[in-house]
């Protein structure tokens, strides 16, 4: 059952919803919440904890919902926020180790499993590389290269600088290059430089 609300902006569908209109809670689910748990997963290397993160960012959203403040903040940077936020206190709170996941979810454009293989293992070297950064850095890396996010939107979602997040990206880049170096044949990129 299709809506019209696809071209909707996010605060459109946020006023829509707490005024009561379900099909705007569903379009900003479909929206945010694939990448609110990917990222999830990224940083905590734990899938059911990432959901339970998802969850609690989603929720969190429905309830500001009735009192959200137009043109203070983008919707979307406001739960990048909330979902940062969720991620830092469950880190906190397990400080004694952080548990990888064992395989990362193959892609969706069916690739042989040669390829699936590979890169399974590309995602997991990557995945236990990034568990292996300081919490900042993995936070600032995996919002601008593997989120997307513009470093003045990771800047919101941190509560620093720009320059600061700059220098976050640069750094957690040349740790996860330096982590990865030595797995470069192991990993399928002998031929490549």
């Amino acid at each position: 059952m299709d809506s019209d609300l696809g071209p909707a902006s996010e605060e459109a569908l946020l006023r829509l919803y707490a005024n009561g209109d379900d099909q705007a809670a569903r379009e900003l689910a479909r929206r945010f919440l694939p990448r609110v748990l990917a990222y999830g997963r990224r940083m905590l290397g734990d899938g059911d904890e990432a959901q339970d993160v998802a969850q609690e960012a989603m929720v969190r959203l429905w309830r500001i919902a009735p009192e959200w403040r137009s043109g203070e903040a983008q919707v979307s940077t406001w739960l990048w926020r909330v979902t940062a936020n969720l991620c830092t206190d469950r880190l906190r709170r397990r400080r004694g180790g952080v548990a990888l996941e064992d395989a990362p979810e193959p892609e969706d454009d069916a690739p042989s499993a040669l390829q699936q293989m590979v890169e399974a293992n590309r995602a997991a070297a990557l995945e236990a590389a990034l568990q292996k950064l300081p919490e900042r850095q993995r936070q600032a890396v995996v919002l601008r290269h593997l989120e997307g996010l513009s470093n003045p939107e990771i800047a919101e979602v941190m509560a620093i600088g720009v320059e600061a997040v700059e220098s976050l990206t640069a750094r957690g880049k040349r740790a996860l290059s330096a982590l990865l170096s030595g797995q470069k044949q192991e990993l399928g990129y002998e031929d490549d430089r």
